[in-house]
């Protein structure tokens, strides 16, 4: 009998040694990486480094992709955070990792590259919080071929003071960013009417410096139970180097009733936008300038009800949006427009139903809206516009679009989308003409853009696929097709009709990562004149379709240091993301990023 009790117990205890052993490997083969989050302010974190995750696909609205906005003086930063990965039932829990609510990245690469970062948080008391980010992206530029100064700086702080009460939460934002940009792209046949002497007197002559100042002030107010859901606001005064201006104030309230499966909500916005120019662009090639002034200010006001019901499968939402628009100024080249005022109404109707579970979800919808242009959004997309330009709002009259989406494993999640929109005064940016006058301003050299307005119509075609193969590899690819039909303009200046990107991030451990992406941009079109008919071949100009790939690798080193180094535009091609602005070639990044307490 003892000799039988003792094999008993020796059974147990070698189950309970394999099941310890066990729990131990898998242990070992899941490593966490956790998100440092600091209340509403959250760090940059690169693309290379995301762990990405299947979207979620029983929203309520279907969000339009935007699919490439690839900037080749930008380099993202290299940060360890990543989300933290769910544990599997009956393994033992390892010592949690220490979250840290500062970090510090500084990278240094080819032509003559700098990329730094800053982030530092504090709480004040159980409530409230203080944040700040101090951001600064520079380059030399040295661009082969390039006769003028292409040099490039980004520098930027943003401050943060934060509250979130048990009834209420609030947050006010403090900010400023300067850039200095160069108008460096003459046409190519610049000057060769010219003996080299002369040529280069006119060249060196040009200061092509351009430089932008963004001061704003902000907040959010929210309550957590109450109809009222939050009020945004936000002041933004901009300003360039030639005497240009604008003020842009946004005031936008929400209110939020819900009711077991139906919800009503109403929107409201305050947008004013006030934009000066100190010359217009000239149109004699032998009058350097203009010296009347540009002045557009409008106020929009809008509100925008909608009922909400998602039962079952369906999820349906129906509203509308009634807009003024009062044209408060309208000035071009010392004439005075008059005041306009003119009311809209646009569609807001989405609705999704899920045919088969998660697998496939139908949606479609219409909608449209009047947008707010501003130089400073205009510079945003294309740095190179001349100080000279009219600024006027875009009535998207509506934007009808249908599609599926859904997983078609658990891992992998699909999306296509075809649409049609109808915009009226929509910008388009095409190069300006030029001269050769000594006496010119250094952005009437053929080297800046102005914006155009036009009636357009367009047809795209969207989709998406993304794969998370495992917790360490994940995939995604996307590609959007348009076409166009315009009423003035003989072509949609600058807008490619196909865009493709993909992406890859791997973890091939818990030291080392790496991530790559591809970007294609198809054909686009653009305008240019020679004004005093010196250069040949003038007129329309076609800018060849461009690739770019870019690739980064990562080591932690440990919990609180990660190196990087980061290669852009790994097929060294001197293409031009716009005309006569050949971008940098083949780049090199090297830093690395450090996560710190006070």
């Amino acid at each position: 009998m003892i000799h039988k009790i003792n094999y008993k117990i020796s059974i147990v205890l070698l189950f309970a040694g394999l099941q310890t052993t066990f729990a131990q490997k898998k242990d070992e083969n899941i490593g966490t990486e956790v998100v440092n989050v600091v209340k509403s302010y959250t760090p940059t974190v690169s693309d290379a480094f995301k762990v990405k995750e299947t979207p979620t696909l029983d929203d309520e609205e279907t969000a339009k992709k935007e699919v490439i906005n690839y900037n080749i003086f930008s380099f993202p930063v290299a940060s360890t955070f990543s989300p933290a990965k769910g544990r599997a039932a009956g393994v033992d829990k390892t010592p949690q990792e220490k979250l840290y609510k500062n970090y510090a990245t500084l990278g240094f690469g080819s032509y003559a590259s700098i990329n730094a970062e800053l982030y530092i948080t504090q709480d004040i008391n159980d409530t409230d919080f203080v944040a700040g980010m101090l951001r600064h992206q520079s380059s030399q530029g040295n661009i082969k071929g390039v006769k003028l100064d292409d040099k490039f700086y980004d520098t930027g702080l943003d401050l943060t003071y934060g509250s979130k009460k048990e009834m209420y939460n609030w947050n006010l934002d403090l900010g400023y960013q300067n850039q200095v940009y160069n108008w460096y792209g003459l046409p190519q046949y610049f000057g060769n009417n010219l003996s080299e002497i002369d040529q280069s007197n006119l060249i060196n002559a040009i200061e092509p410096q351009q430089t932008y100042h963004n001061f704003y002030i902000g907040g959010t107010i929210g309550a957590t139970d109450s109809f009222f859901e939050k009020a945004i606001f936000k002041y933004n005064r901009f300003w360039d180097a030639t005497g240009s201006e604008e003020n842009h104030v946004t005031f936008k309230p929400s209110i939020d009733l819900g009711v077991a499966d139906y919800f009503f909500k109403l929107n409201f916005t305050v947008d004013y936008l006030n934009a000066k120019f100190d010359k217009a662009y000239p149109s004699d090639p032998f009058v350097a300038t203009s010296n009347f002034a540009n002045e557009n200010s409008n106020i929009i006001l809008s509100a925008n009800p909608n009922f909400q019901l998602a039962k079952d499968d369906l999820s349906v939402n129906v509203g509308a949006e009634v807009t003024y628009l009062s044209m408060l100024k309208n000035t071009y080249d010392g004439v005075n427009a008059g005041t306009e005022g003119k009311l809209f109404v646009y569609p807001k109707v989405m609705a999704s139903y899920k045919v088969v579970g998660d697998l496939m979800i139908a949606y479609a919808g219409a909608e449209g809206g009047l947008i707010q242009n501003s130089y400073r959004d205009f510079t945003n997309v294309n740095p190179f516009l001349s100080p000279t330009q009219i600024i006027t709002p875009t009535d998207s009259q509506y934007d009808i679009y249908v599609g599926l989406k859904g997983k078609l494993t658990n891992a992998v999640s699909y999306n296509v989308r075809g649409s049609y929109l109808n915009e009226k005064n929509k910008p388009l940016f095409v190069s300006n003409d030029y001269s050769q006058m000594t006496t010119n301003e250094p952005y009437v050299y053929g080297n800046s853009f102005s914006i155009v307005y036009d009636n357009i119509k367009t047809i795209g075609f969207f989709g998406e696929l993304k794969a998370d193969f495992t917790k360490n590899v994940s995939f995604g690819i996307n590609g959007t097709f348009s076409s166009f039909n315009l009423d003035l303009q003989e072509e949609a200046w600058n807008l490619p009709q196909l865009k493709l990107g993909s992406s890859l991030d791997v973890n091939f451990s818990k030291k080392w990562f790496a991530g790559a992406n591809v970007f294609f941009v198809g054909e686009r079109m653009d305008y240019q004149e020679d004004m005093s008919f010196t250069e040949i071949g003038v007129g329309k100009r076609t800018l060849d379709a461009y690739f770019d790939a870019n690739l980064n690798v990562g080591y932690r080193h440990n919990e609180r240091l990660t190196a990087f180094v980061k290669a852009n535009n790994i097929a060294n091609q001197a293409y031009e993301k716009w005309l006569n602005y050949p971008v940098q070639q083949f780049q090199v990044l090297l830093g690395a990023s450090y996560k710190f307490d006070f």
